[in-house]
């Protein structure tokens, strides 16, 4: 893999980014994917400032190897997350949830390699011009927030390569070598897997929350909360609750009254599986144990290498 462009841009051995989730990924994810040979990132979304200085130097201690930091751009303590980023010389950030004109030419200026979220071509030219070394393009499939356009990767990969050169990271769904295969014979060049790290050993989710996802079966999430951020939620009470709104035409304020504070928290970090938002993606549906991310890594890249040998014969 040392002609990937991923690989080259973050010093990587395999072009397996871990995604920065809230609730999940913390330093010990970050640096268990990292001493693994891909990349970790450290979610600042679900930190206050101090904690998130914490977790990065907890993860410089234990990983020698690259790691980032995903940091969601409509933060509250954007300023702050950004300065302490500065202070301890983070090497690699990642940026979703807002514009990226606003952060990427300070980040670069600052020697800082930069990645930004989108969801769409159109907001792949829209990073490209700011400036952003790489692009993830995350289908509706993943867990957490998503794009309003609810394109699936399969759709949304090629459309992204057909406009932009800049290297790209596949996200929504990819869980297996098998699917990181298929994200690059569209075009990608790296994958960012969330939900398969979320559910390992070093995942900082709760027990309860981890063990509800690996029951899960296809169909058990969905898309909801489109008039304030579309999320995909497990089926919960909690779910019945926003679906209930929803289907009576309820504004964003009200939707937003009944997510409250720290609900997500609740759901993922404290373990409330009936009142919590219980944010995952649909590929959750496929895993069925907790296992070390090293694991995890090691299982992606040989089930990669096994299908391009699979595949390999399959000319016509």
């Amino acid at each position: 893999m040392n002609n990937n462009r991923i690989c080259n841009l973050f010093g990587t051995g395999y072009p397996v980014i871990q995604a920065g989730m809230v609730w999940c990924s913390g330093w010990r994810l970050a640096s268990a994917v990292s001493n693994a040979d891909g990349l970790g990132l450290i979610g600042a979304g679900s930190m206050h400032p101090d904690m998130l200085r914490e977790h990065i130097r907890k993860c410089r201690a234990a990983t020698g190897k690259p790691f980032g930091v995903n940091i969601p751009l409509m933060y509250p303590q954007i300023e702050e997350i950004m300065q302490i980023v500065l202070e301890e010389k983070v090497k690699i950030v990642f940026t979703s949830a807002g514009n990226p004109n606003t952060w990427t030419l300070k980040l670069k200026s600052e020697g800082i390699i930069v990645v930004h979220v989108v969801s769409s071509s159109k907001f792949a030219l829209k990073a490209e011009e700011a400036g952003v070394d790489a692009i993830v393009a995350e289908g509706f499939e993943a867990g957490g927030h998503n794009g309003r356009e609810e394109t699936t990767t399969l759709a949304l990969i090629p459309q992204v390569r057909m406009a932009t050169t800049l290297p790209l990271i596949a996200a929504g769904g990819i869980a297996s070598g098998e699917s990181m295969a298929a994200a690059f014979a569209l075009g990608a060049e790296g994958v960012q897997v969330g939900t398969r790290f979320a559910l390992t050993t070093e995942s900082s989710a709760s027990d309860a929350f981890k063990q509800r996802c690996i029951t899960l079966n296809e169909g058990d999430t969905l898309l909801s909360l489109k008039k304030v951020s579309p999320t995909r939620l497990i089926r919960n009470a909690f779910f019945s609750q926003v679906q209930e709104l929803e289907e009576r035409g309820a504004t964003a304020e009200e939707l937003r009254e009944l997510l409250g504070r720290g609900r997500s928290k609740r759901g993922i970090f404290e373990g409330d599986l009936t009142e919590g938002e219980l944010e995952i993606g649909q590929i959750a549906s496929q895993i069925r144990e907790i296992i070390p991310a090293a694991e995890v890594m090691k299982e992606i890249i040989g089930s990669y290498n096994r299908t391009l040998i699979r595949l390999s014969d399959k000319t016509f």
